[in-house]
């Protein structure tokens, strides 16, 4: 099985309503088999100027088929629109390789 990743750069406007995004959303991203390899936490561009990280996210699923299932999750999009209105976000979904 291919892993699939998202990878999120988030801006966060009012950090208290953000926990409780964070709250929420982690128990669903896990009940897709996703695992948070990156949640935050300190960082340090080494190359290049394509764009300012901000606060970097960094989730492991076991396939792009699960990390759409977590994403389109009628559960999710309503913790989703916790984070909408207080942070800014790019989202990217990566295809990994098998180990």
């Amino acid at each position: 099985m291919t892993p699939y990743y998202l990878i999120a750069d988030v801006s966060i406007d009012d950090m208290d309503a953000y926990k409780k995004y964070m709250e929420q959303a982690k128990p669903l991203v896990e009940s897709y088999g996703g695992q948070y390899l990156v949640r935050g936490g300190d960082f340090k561009v080494l190359e290049g100027d394509y764009f300012s990280p901000r606060r970097m996210v960094l989730i492991r699923f076991p396939d792009k088929a699960s990390c759409e299932r977590f994403y389109n999750d009628p559960a999710y999009q309503e913790v989703r629109a916790i984070r909408l209105p207080v942070s800014d976000m790019v989202l990217v979904g990566i295809e990994g390789v098998e180990a």
